[in-house]
């Protein structure tokens, strides 16, 4: 089933493209995470789970990662869906098992889904929030029932639904965390785990999903191993030392100066690859707390990210890698660019007295410099923007008009980010502003972002090629105030949700395309976040035991479809 269109591989496909059917079965790949974790439960806003928490729990449907959204039966043998799609079956199949022999039933689909909403994470109770209800019609047999209006996309939202044991949850409560590993039906289980230290899945023998075609050439490795590290410099010299194998790079400088003396490069015994990707970047950038009334005044926020010196930072520590992000969808089709075509002119007009003017009349670029550190210019339109909206120097510090100096936390969770943020405070300063860095604990930042306890944090938000119902969770206002949400921003703007509604009830590719690039543009222009940088690669550094399909896809390196060498 596709999002729009047809999916690109019909009835009886044997594989998706991008796998090794005949890839061999075996070995070991240990890789690393960085902080701690203290719960086996990833589907809960309580605790911290470790990487791949996931990995023992399967799905209705699953994604291909050459496409920009269709799915393919995995635990569903079959789906039946009306052209409005107002509702949907799906047949499970009969062969598709828990880790303990038991069968999967609709029972559990439907258990799965009402704890999920109730007592899981808030993000599922916003993205679930149009099921009108869920019923068994059969022992392997569920249908979803939505709310009126048009939206095609909740078919494939409820195939994505984790599907939990009933039996094994009976007695045990759902909402708290566990060292207990929960049952479940996937590839891999935890075979044994170290908190805060380590943890390893160990690939299920008899698999029941192994020779599905949407698994074929897939979850290769016998064992996954993530060891845990505090601090990202030591984690590299781990990796350089053989401690784990596998390595996403996300850092610049490392990248262009860290692996000079690797051994493994040397003798040949390593390799150093970027692999480019058609993924959407997203939106990374300093994120304003609007629930802070210091930030409340577009013109503020506005002043702020003139200070910000994306050119040198770029030129000075990145090595000039990244490209400047200029939108919420970067490095795809749906960021906006020029000014509003007619499609997106026809969902911004009833909205023209709600939003920026600027929406209308400019191409949105984030300011640049020169990349020299000389950024003058930009603090003097700073400050006239500051003086415009009620702010003023007294004796070298900004004040507002009670004397109340203009004063805020930049809060972040890994040291590598203080040499960035450093030099952003610095400009700050110039303009009388006090911003303090301050660098967290995992479970300290965790706890604070769950709360909205911060001014001003860096985060990101991730994009997939065909946006939908999760926006409701990242702008909507109604996800504002929920505890643990990802509307991390606190924004609560009637044009920006009447926007998301726009791209849920989108009936083509065309469409959708036009009304995401029409809400790029007000999310833009509210400058609710100061935009950072995007790369476009995959950046990633192994020790040479393992190989790897001939096809990278659009989605960009599929690490669970590689192998171990002989």
């Amino acid at each position: 089933m596709a999002m729009h269109g047809t999916p690109k591989y019909g009835p009886g496909f044997k594989h998706f493209d991008y796998v090794n059917p005949n890839a061999p079965k075996g070995g070991e790949m240990k890789m690393a995470e960085i902080g701690g974790w203290d719960s086996l439960n990833p589907f809960i806003v309580k605790g911290e789970a470790p990487n791949a928490a996931d990995l023992p729990f399967e799905t209705l449907m699953v994604s291909s990662a050459d496409e920009a959204f269709s799915e393919y039966g995995l635990i569903a043998e079959s789906v039946e869906v009306p052209a409005d799609r107002s509702w949907v079956v799906f047949n499970l199949r009969p062969k598709a098992r828990w880790h303990d022999g038991k069968p999967i039933t609709a029972d559990d689909v439907v258990f799965s889904f009402e704890i999920l909403k109730a007592k899981g994470h808030p993000r599922y109770r916003f993205y679930y929030a149009a099921v009108d209800k869920v019923e068994r019609l059969a022992e392997r047999r569920v249908r979803f029932s939505f709310k009126p209006g048009d939206n095609r996309e909740l078919p494939l939202i409820i195939g994505q639904l984790p599907i939990l044991p009933k039996h094994y949850w009976q007695g045990r409560d759902f909402a708290t965390t566990t060292l207990e590993p929960p049952l479940g039906s996937g590839p891999y289980k935890v075979a044994g785990f170290e908190t805060q230290r380590s943890i390893t899945y160990e690939r299920v023998k008899d698999y029941w999903g192994a020779d599905l075609a949407v698994r074929r050439g897939e979850h290769n490795f016998d064992r996954l191993r993530y060891d845990s590290y505090r601090d990202t410099t030591v984690a590299l010299e781990a990796f350089k030392a053989g401690e784990y194998d596998w390595r996403l790079e996300n850092e610049a400088k490392k990248w262009a100066t860290a692996y000079e003396d690797w051994s493994g490069l040397k003798d040949k015994r390593g390799r150093k690859q970027a692999f480019a990707n058609q993924r959407p970047a997203g939106m990374q950038g300093y994120a304003f707390n609007l629930r802070r009334s210091l930030f409340a005044d577009v013109r503020v926020r506005r002043a702020l990210g003139l200070a910000f010196d994306f050119e040198w930072t770029n030129k000075t520590l990145f090595y000039s890698q990244y490209k400047r992000t200029a939108s919420y969808f970067a490095n795809s089709e749906l960021a906006s660019t020029g000014l509003p075509s007619p499609l997106e002119l026809k969902v911004l007009e009833p909205l023209r007295d709600k939003v920026p003017p600027e929406v209308f009349t400019t191409e949105f670029r984030p300011p640049a410099t020169q990349g020299d550190g000389n950024i003058r210019p930009n603090l003097r339109a700073a400050m006239k923007l500051l003086e415009e909206a009620g702010w003023q120097v007294v004796d070298g510090k900004l004040v507002d008009g009670s004397g109340k100096p203009f004063s805020f936390e930049i809060l972040l969770v890994q040291p590598a980010w203080e040499r960035i943020t450093l030099p952003f405070a610095r400009n700050l300063s110039r303009l009388g502003i006090e911003a303090s860095v301050r660098t967290v604990d995992t479970a300290q930042y965790k706890n604070r972002i769950d709360h909205y306890d911060f001014d001003m944090v860096v985060h990101v938000w991730g994009q997939s090629q065909s946006p939908g119902n999760e926006q409701l969770g990242f702008w909507g206002s109604e996800s504002a105030d929920e505890p643990g949400g990802q509307n991390l921003a606190g924004i609560k703007n009637p044009a920006v949700d009447a926007l998301v509604e726009q791209v849920i009830s989108a009936p083509d590719r065309e469409t959708l395309v036009a009304r995401t690039r029409a809400l790029d543009r007000v999310l833009l222009w509210n400058h609710y976040v100061i935009p950072q940088w995007h790369l476009g690669l995959d950046r990633l550094v192994w020790w040479d035991k393992f190989a790897m399909p001939e096809i990278t896809p659009a989605n960009g390196v599929q690490p669970m479809t590689w192998w171990m060498k002989p």
